[in-house]
C-alpha cells in the first residue's frame, strides 16, 4: 500500500477541502473575537484604575490643602 486514499470522483475530497477551510474560517473569526472581547475588558479594567487613582490623587491634595 502506497499510502494514498482510493476514492471514485473528486467530490468528496472537494468537499472535505471546503469543510476544512470553511472550518478554519470560523475558527479564526472566533478567535479574532475572543480576542477582541479580552483586549476590551483589560482596557475597561485599565481606565476604571486611572480613575480611582486620580480621585485618591484628588483626595490627597485637598487632604495637603
Amino acid at each position: 500500500m502506497t499510502g494514498e486514499e482510493i476514492s471514485g470522483p473528486a467530490g468528496p475530497k472537494v468537499l472535505r477541502l471546503l469543510y476544512f477551510v470553511g472550518a478554519g474560517f470560523i475558527c479564526t473569526a472566533a478567535i479574532n473575537k475572543w480576542r477582541e472581547l479580552e483586549r476590551k475588558s483589560l482596557q475597561k479594567k485599565q481606565q476604571e484604575s486611572n480613575i480611582l487613582t486620580e480621585s485618591s490623587a484628588n483626595a490627597v491634595q485637598k487632604a495637603v490643602k
